[in-house]
């Protein structure tokens, strides 16, 4: 079991990598190479060769293999992404890049997302390295750039460009699963992520014809985009289970005492009640409009108009996604990705969901560990190009009223001391016997 300095020092490791600013706003604007160096400094000290890599100046990512003591079992990806999304000081109760320690709590951006990931990853490797502990398989550590954006300097480019160092990896684990997810009545559940809804970011084009604001115009292409755009956000999709989901489901209804009946499925997550959350988003594909950008002046009608669509597919989804959009759209808007990236599944029933399941039991054995779909997607879409099998495994035990789910990406981002504790000895526990 991981000892003290590993519990001491995923704190300081993670309150540390807070306060290196590696804020991604997009279109290149981040520089994750304190970070990455930052971690390859503390994995070199466990006797590692860490690699540093970049497709782009300043956004570097680390590699590392941990050698196993079987060479004939295939090899493990354990990878974790330096990179945050902005954050306004003035919205915070502190400054989200002090990493302040307050009250047994870890305050700042990336605390769960996932800086709290990488600094566990860090942590366990160094006390197998004080302890001369070896796990049975190769464990290769990734922590990489971009993963806030498109990813193309970071688990793509590694995907791409190096593949070497992934050779013997089939499965992965990395955000977002195994956190404590409290439903009001005493239940504490553990997700673990086995699937993740595919990226489809559209940018939707209207064209029609210029002119003067004061005339007649029946070929607006502001009023063509609005109407596509109204036509997105009104559509109902309809209900697609995948075998992740039905796996969640059924799981759920067993914790709940309810019966399993997936021909309603509405009905059975109004039944769920708080729980229905972990499962709702990613019963149906989804496309959400976002951003709007047309015209220059009042008085004249522009001859473009563009938005901006974040859409999601379900594993297999993908071809009624495609189609549902050319529907809605119409003949006057033309649609086509912004970034594209796949939908993706693993089994429930392998031995290392297994494993990952009995871990988190054994240091929490009243909480109830179920499968589930991720709505969004992580570097596991680009990392599974190499034949990788990705898991959502970030294991976080969190007090009640601590909204796990609305603090990525949110104001006041932070984690408790004590999940991060429960996250080293979780982690730990898998990957020793992974």
């Amino acid at each position: 079991m991981a000892d003290q300095r590993a519990l001491d020092e995923v704190v300081t490791f993670t309150s540390d990598l807070i306060r290196i600013d590696t804020t991604n706003r997009g279109g290149g604007d981040c520089r994750e190479r304190p970070a990455a160096e930052y971690a390859a400094e503390r994995l070199a000290d466990a006797g590692l060769e860490p690699v540093l890599l970049e497709r782009t100046e300043g956004r570097t990512n680390v590699v590392a293999r941990v050698e196993g003591t079987d060479p004939s079992a295939d090899a493990l990806l354990v990878h974790g992404h330096l990179d945050v999304v902005p954050a306004e000081a003035a919205d915070w109760s502190v400054h989200p890049f002090s990493g302040e320690v307050r009250d047994g709590v870890v305050w700042g951006r990336g605390a769960v997302d996932m800086k709290n990931m990488d600094a566990m990853i860090l942590a366990v490797v160094r006390d197998w390295a004080r302890h001369g502990v070896r796990p049975r398989r190769d464990i290769v550590v990734a922590f990489t750039a971009d993963e806030e954006a498109s990813a193309e300097d970071g688990s793509g480019f590694l995907a791409d460009r190096h593949p070497h160092l992934f050779e013997g990896c089939t499965e992965g684990i990395s955000e977002s699963g195994a956190f404590t997810f409290h439903d009001g009545a005493g239940r504490e559940i553990y997700p673990i992520a086995a699937g993740e809804r595919g990226t489809a970011w559209l940018k939707l084009t209207a064209r029609g014809r210029a002119g003067h604001g004061s005339k007649v115009n029946r070929e607006n292409a502001v009023t063509r985009l609005s109407a596509a755009i109204a036509r997105i956000g009104d559509h109902e999709w309809p209900l697609r289970l995948t075998p992740t989901v039905r796996a969640a489901l059924t799981e759920l209804a067993a914790v709940y005492g309810i019966e399993t009946d997936l021909s309603d499925v509405d009905a059975l997550l109004e039944k769920l009640g708080p729980a229905a959350k972990l499962v709702e988003a990613t019963v149906r594909n989804s496309a959400n409009p976002t951003m709007l950008d047309a015209g220059y002046k009042v008085n004249v009608i522009p001859g473009q108009a563009v938005a901006h669509v974040d859409g999601r597919y379900l594993p297999g989804g993908e071809e009624e996604f495609r189609a549902t959009l050319d529907r809605l759209t119409g003949p006057d808007v033309d649609w086509e990705f912004a970034h594209h990236e796949v939908a993706l599944q693993a089994p429930v029933d392998s031995p290392t969901f297994a494993g990952l399941r009995a871990a988190v039991r054994e240091f929490a054995p009243e909480g109830h560990v179920v499968p589930y779909c991720m709505s969004g997607g992580t570097d596991a879409k680009q990392f599974s190009r190499l034949g990788i099998t990705g898991y959502g495994f970030a294991p976080l035990k969190l007090p009640e009223g601590f909204d796990y789910q609305a603090l990525f990406h949110g104001v006041d981002e932070r984690v408790p001391v004590e999940a991060l504790h429960f996250g080293v000895r979780v982690l730990d526990r898998f990957l020793r016997t992974a």
